[in-house]
């Protein structure tokens, strides 16, 4: 009888930490929510470009939130996310902008590219380059919500060599955040009430797992002597 009152209890955890984390979401992403509810993305490229670094923090403190529940925490949801977002708000933002700054030079050169006789060789690398700082800059806010205080110099050179090296994790998380884009332009509502943060937990859980060698570094017990 405990351990099915348990289990109950735990669902009801869950179920909880869920919908308050994609309530949490859509408030740290406002900006770009709004816009995804009220523009054109084809036309207005530019404005989700420079809105998406205000919505890393968000992002940081949803995979803290995410952390701590995998931890065994799973009480304090607004209390986490609140300290979460103060801790990586200034380092996401960079990293983030870093990020959008390169998909936009990318981007740029892709469209350029596209018809003519160069684009045959270009495109495919550029192609190969934007999908790489996409999985780099998942794999450093994973990193980031971590560890804030890391240098985002280092956060770039651990995530662009364990996003290669295990690039068949890096696929799931892509695949995944993929089906959460269908979902959303498909079912917004759905996305954002119920989707995003199951979703996102399993990019979270993938990426972190990735990236456990630098964020927990194995330990060389010492030589006896």
């Amino acid at each position: 009888m405990r351990s099915r009152h348990n289990t109950i209890a735990a669902i009801f955890d869950g179920v909880y930490v869920a919908l308050v984390t994609n309530l949490l979401l859509v408030l740290g992403c406002l900006p770009l929510v709004t816009l995804v509810f009220t523009t054109e993305a084809a036309r207005s490229w530019p404005l989700y470009a420079l809105t998406a670094p205000l919505c890393a923090p968000g992002l940081c403190a949803v995979f803290a939130v995410m952390s701590a529940y995998s931890a065994g925490d799973s009480g304090g949801v607004l209390r986490t996310y609140g300290r979460a977002w103060r801790a990586t708000a200034r380092p996401a933002m960079l990293w983030a902008a870093a990020a959008m700054a390169a998909l936009v030079v990318l981007a740029v050169d892709a469209r350029a590219a596209w018809g003519h006789r160069v684009g045959a060789l270009a495109l495919p690398v550029l192609a190969t380059l934007i999908v790489l700082t996409v999985a780099t800059t998942l794999l450093g806010l994973v990193t980031i919500a971590d560890r804030p205080a890391a240098r985002l110099r280092d956060v770039a050179r651990a995530c662009v060599y364990l996003a290669v090296r295990r690039w068949y994790l890096t696929a799931v998380s892509l695949l995944v955040l993929v089906l959460l884009a269908q979902i959303l332009a498909a079912r917004p509502a759905i996305a954002l009430g119920l989707a995003a943060a199951p979703l996102l937990y399993v990019v979270w859980a993938n990426s972190r797992f990735t990236v456990r060698a630098a964020l927990d570094p194995p330990t060389t017990a010492p030589q006896s002597t």
